[in-house]
């Protein structure tokens, strides 16, 4: 028995099929590599959100704490300080303790967001009057805020 030139047994793959699947198999993990960063950015996002939730959460409770400064919780630059008014026994007015909550703010702003800012408007105008708590920071490509509006009734 004589084989047939013209028949070729395969005993193998040739380098072209190699080829073609080394390229399938790169678009792949390319695919599966930009999943992992869009997974990495959201959780980032979500962490920052999360922080920015619990800032607001904490300037509305320490707004509620010291209903009648008012006016003094709009934030201002000049207005914030250290000045003792929790844990140094000092006793303050309304006034202290508003630059020194928004002391405090700035500090946990700084700290868990990045180029986080806290703003307070006081509107007296409304009945009963209320604090709009404005939370911002940066993130590459945007810059997200988280904005609450509380009612205080000063006693």
């Amino acid at each position: 028995m004589t084989k047939n030139s013209n028949e070729r047994q395969q005993t193998g793959f040739s380098l072209v099929e190699v080829l073609i699947a080394l390229v399938i198999m790169s678009v792949g993990m390319l695919g599966i590599a930009g999943l992992y960063v869009q997974s990495m950015q959201a959780g980032r996002t979500s962490t920052f959100r999360h922080h920015a939730v619990t800032l607001a959460g904490d300037v509305a409770d320490r707004i509620r704490a010291n209903p009648t400064a008012g006016a003094a919780y709009n934030h201002a630059a000049d207005a914030a300080g250290d000045n003792s008014c929790v844990e140094g026994g000092e006793i303050c007015s309304a006034a202290d303790m508003a630059a020194n909550d928004i002391f405090l703010w700035q500090e946990q702003a700084d700290d868990t967001l990045p180029r986080g800012d806290v703003a307070v408007v006081f509107n007296a105008a409304v009945s009963p009057p209320t604090y709009q708590i404005t939370i911002s920071w940066n993130e590459p490509g945007e810059s997200p805020t988280y904005v609450i509006t509380i009612p205080v009734l000063a006693l």
